[in-house]
């Protein structure tokens, strides 16, 4: 008989109920570990060609563990989380760990509350919101990230705040639990948030593994961080004209204005509110 699960509704609800029907052959925590790992393996897979391989053959031993009425059910979980997340940003999979009382599988391991998260974050911001402003965006350093809810608390308060955590906060979270890892990344993935998940241990300085998620490639967080293109850019944006660098500032009076009757070449890219472009 399935347990009673408090403190979780709606889609996440039916989340923790799906498992449980799952885990009845295989237990509940080993069909939580297997979902966020091959959630996370397969977006992985999506962005990161050089693990690709030895990622694929890890999904497909996982698979083999279960029957195929079993594995069919793991797209049914992905798309309950999905749609639990997009009511608002939130510790999902650490609540859902906690519903389904897994903490006492792993020896006694809890995840800081979401209130608690959402509380430090606007705490934090407060004092380097002013970063933000100067630099184009914040890099979040999360030395033992467990399911990712520190840093969903820090984006819930940028949120908040006005900012786009999508587009001006980029992460470095490290857990030495692959679990955690697993579940870090799938969050931040999910929510499309630039950043690093690392499987190392931050005390000891070692790594074995790193996860980029979606964003973190796509917005090309990689090239940014390592070539500080963005600190020279905003750099040069401020810096006072002189007769030292008089030299490089553009002669308006040179640049070609088209006439009045002129078509323009494109139709203009249409800008949404919050700064998104779109074709339409």
């Amino acid at each position: 008989m399935a347990k009673t699960i408090y403190g979780i509704n709606g889609k996440a609800k039916e989340l923790a109920q799906l498992i449980q029907k799952v885990g009845y052959r295989h237990s509940a925590w080993q069909v939580f570990e297997d979902f966020v790992e091959m959630a996370s393996l397969s977006i992985s897979n999506s962005v990161d060609i050089l693990h690709r391989d030895e990622r694929e053959k890890k999904y497909m031993d996982i698979v083999k563990r279960y029957s195929k009425d079993e594995i069919n059910e793991f797209p049914r979980m992905y798309a309950l989380l999905a749609l639990e997340m997009e009511t608002g940003v939130s510790d999902v999979l650490g609540e859902l760990f906690h519903a389904l009382e897994l903490h006492n599988q792993y020896k006694g391991q809890f995840f800081t509350p979401f209130n608690v998260c959402t509380m430090m974050g606007k705490m934090t911001l407060g004092e380097h919101d002013k970063a933000i402003e100067t630099k184009g965006y914040i890099g979040v350093c999360e030395p033992a990230c467990g399911s990712g809810a520190m840093v969903l608390g820090f984006a819930s308060a940028m949120k908040d705040n006005g900012y786009n955590y999508q587009q001006q906060m980029v992460v470095t979270a490290t857990d030495i639990d692959l679990k955690c890892v697993h579940m870090c990344y799938l969050q931040l993935s999910l929510y499309h948030i630039p950043a690093v998940v690392i499987h190392g241990d931050s005390l000891a300085m070692n790594e074995w593994s790193r996860w980029y998620t979606p964003a973190y490639m796509l917005g090309g967080w990689m090239w940014r961080q390592s070539s500080g293109a963005d600190d020279e850019a905003m750099e040069q944006e401020n810096k006072p004209i002189t007769a030292d660098n008089k030299a490089t500032q553009p002669n308006t009076a040179e640049i070609e204005t088209p006439h009045e009757n002129q078509e323009p070449d494109e139709e203009p890219l249409a800008v949404h509110e919050n700064g998104q472009l779109s074709l339409f």
